[in-house]
């Protein structure tokens, strides 16, 4: 028999689950196919297990800083098993949580491979091998990503951890060697490293997170570097083959001096992309087209080239980010259930990396402002000149903004430094509401607060 549902959600994600209960509260039959559990890549192997993790490395890390702040701490050791207990209880937490929301509002959910059969049409395989069939007026696709392994001779001959297996460690690496410098790399090698792990990390372009600027991306290469991570930029890796013991054992280029040298280690984290999970989906019997990378091709308003078929998150392309999956559902229930005209057009794409010092972003980067020509005005500030971070001794890092000189609107923002998510978020909103820069340049903040540094920082625009 088929299932007939005025709504099919193809995995669940923090796009996915949102829109099924939404339609669900709405009297609509929602379904969503779920192959393993839901709340997709952020509450089970992303933000939210990562995020535990990165506090409990910094715990560790002020730990061992006690006596810079006057405090006698004994040695320090850490317990990975319990790091990894906290960092599964706070998951499937969350994870009842969003099962029990879907439960809440209505919606069906069905575990198994889905698959189209056809247009609207899908096919879910259950673990226990049975097969049922269901029907859609409207299907949206939201499978997400996962890790790529780069085509590196000999890398399927050791073994490798991924940004999920890492997770799942009971004992700390004695030399973590990390491929790949972007976001989650980077979060991982910081964290392993203030665990206790010796820590490599090797990356193929000449400058850490290549879609930063590049003052960004240096101040934060000196974090790194000061914390005692080894960072092989410009690296490219040749070739991987077993060590000793166990162990992994890298040959890499350096392309600037035309070298080549080894990496040897006790443990790899591949680290150096992510894929859409559109390979046995049936993108071609529903319609749906792919690009060459196998990301669904959406327009403005998340349509596929198919009738009634919608792609969310991650699978789409473009920035692979929770916030912009969530802001993917708040689209399509405006449209289609309140009637809406919501579209991805000049949505602000706020981020965070999860290092410590954090790096806050929002907006454009001063390259890609150059890039189009834009006229703007960069203003820049160390940490070293905030009073907050001053006193908790956090002074790392910088803040950095542009300018429109004609509209004095603010057109971006990278803060890294304490709390730089933070920050950024306050920059965010005086761009949502279109205000000046001097909105910020002249806000009355609490003293001694970290918002307080704006004051400086805008006040930079008149006085350079």
């Amino acid at each position: 028999m088929t299932d007939h549902y005025q709504l099919v959600v193809l995995g669940s994600g923090q796009g996915g689950g949102p829109l099924a209960g939404a339609f669900a509260k709405a009297g609509r039959r929602a379904l969503l196919i779920e192959q393993a559990h839901v709340g997709g890549t952020c509450v089970n192997e992303g933000c939210t297990p990562t995020k535990t993790m990165v506090a409990s490395a910094r715990v560790v890390h002020l730990a061992r800083r006690g006596a810079d702040f006057g405090a006698k701490t004994p040695s320090v050791g850490v317990d990975l098993t319990t790091v990894r207990g906290r960092k599964r209880a706070i998951v499937e937490s969350f994870r009842r949580g969003s099962a029990a929301g879907l439960t809440r509002a209505g919606a069906e959910v069905r575990y198994g491979k889905g698959r189209f059969v056809g247009p609207k049409a899908l096919e879910v395989e259950a673990a226990d091998g049975s097969v049922s069939r269901v029907t859609a007026d409207i299907v949206v696709i939201s499978t997400g990503l996962r890790t790529a392994m780069p085509p590196i001779g000999g890398l399927a001959t050791i073994p490798v951890l991924d940004s999920t297996s890492i997770m799942e460690l009971d004992r700390v690496p004695p030399h973590l060697v990390v491929l790949g410098g972007g976001y989650i790399g980077l979060e991982f090698a910081q964290m392993f490293h203030r665990f206790g792990s010796r820590v490599t990390v090797v990356h193929r372009g000449a400058q850490l997170l290549s879609r930063e600027d590049a003052d960004i991306a240096s101040a934060l290469a000196a974090v790194l570097r000061e914390d005692g991570l080894d960072l092989r930029l410009g690296h490219e890796t040749l070739a991987a083959a077993p060590g000793s013991n166990g162990g992994v054992h890298l040959t890499v280029h350096d392309t600037a001096r035309g070298t080549t040298s080894e990496v040897v280690g006790s443990h790899l984290l591949v680290a150096t992309g992510r894929r859409p999970n559109t390979d046995d989906i049936g993108a071609d019997l529903a319609g749906v087209v792919l690009d060459a990378q196998g990301f669904i091709q959406v327009d403005a308003a998340l349509r596929t080239a198919a009738a009634d078929v919608y792609a969310i998150g991650d699978v789409k392309g473009g920035p692979a980010f929770t916030h912009i999956a969530y802001d993917d559902f708040r689209i399509l229930r405006t449209n289609l259930l309140q009637g809406g005209t919501a579209t991805t057009s000049g949505r602000l794409l706020p981020y965070t990396v999860f290092t410590d010092p954090q790096l806050g972003r929002v907006g454009l980067t001063e390259r890609e402002a150059r890039a189009m020509g834009r006229n703007v005005r960069v203003v820049s500030m160390p940490m070293t000149h905030v009073a907050r971070a001053l006193e908790m001794d956090e002074s790392r890092g910088l803040m950095k903004a542009l300018i429109d000189p004609s509209s004095g609107q603010i057109l971006g923002a990278a803060v890294l430094g304490v709390e730089g998510g933070e920050l950024a978020s306050v920059i965010q909103v005086a761009m949502m509401g279109k205000l000046p820069y001097t909105a910020l340049r002249d806000g009355v903040f609490s003293h001694p607060t970290m918002a307080e540094s704006l004051n400086t920082l805008f006040a930079a625009v008149d006085s350079g």
